[in-house]
């Protein structure tokens, strides 16, 4: 398993749909991931630092949790299967929960919980985003430049080219 961190959410017209992207802590693989409207603002607030008057659906999670004595440990994007990723939220006393990635990811960012992708889902949809001299990206902190290279890799895919081979 190779844990990840949150590189950031971006638009991509002209559906307007939210990429998530991921990138490997001790690697140099990224994982995007689309997502929907809400789960992007969520996180997007969540990595902004932004608190909104009133919880939202995903703070809601985070005080129920609280609440119930819980502790959410990790969250694990576990598969991928004709373009879609499975995640599953791992709590304190080996309780784990399926979800959706993008809900877990933002309940976890809101519960310092660490994300992890197994590496099956790595080696099918992670990827290597080329440098401006053509190499591989650097595995350290997300730059302007890496950032741009994501802008770059978006513009030239999109979530069919994450289908596996046809059956």
């Amino acid at each position: 398993m190779g844990e990840m961190r949150v590189v950031g959410i971006r638009v991509e017209p002209p559906q307007n749909q939210p990429v998530l992207l991921l990138r490997e802590v001790s690697g140099a693989r990224y994982l995007p991931i689309w997502i929907g409207q809400s789960e992007a603002a969520s996180i997007a607030l969540q990595q902004r630092g932004v608190e909104p008057p009133r919880p939202l659906t995903h703070d809601l999670v985070v005080n129920l949790c609280e609440a119930f004595g819980r502790t959410l440990q990790q969250v694990r994007i576990v598969d991928m299967q004709e373009g879609t990723f499975y995640a599953e939220m791992v709590f304190d006393g080996d309780v784990v929960v399926e979800a959706r990635p993008s809900d877990a990811i933002a309940i976890a960012m809101r519960c310092d919980a660490s994300i992890v992708a197994v590496d099956e889902v790595l080696d099918g949809a992670g990827m290597i985003m080329p440098d401006e001299d053509g190499g591989e990206s650097a595995a350290e902190g997300a730059s302007d430049d890496e950032v741009e290279a994501f802008r770059e890799f978006l513009d030239q895919v999109s979530p069919e080219d994450f289908l596996g081979p046809e059956s």
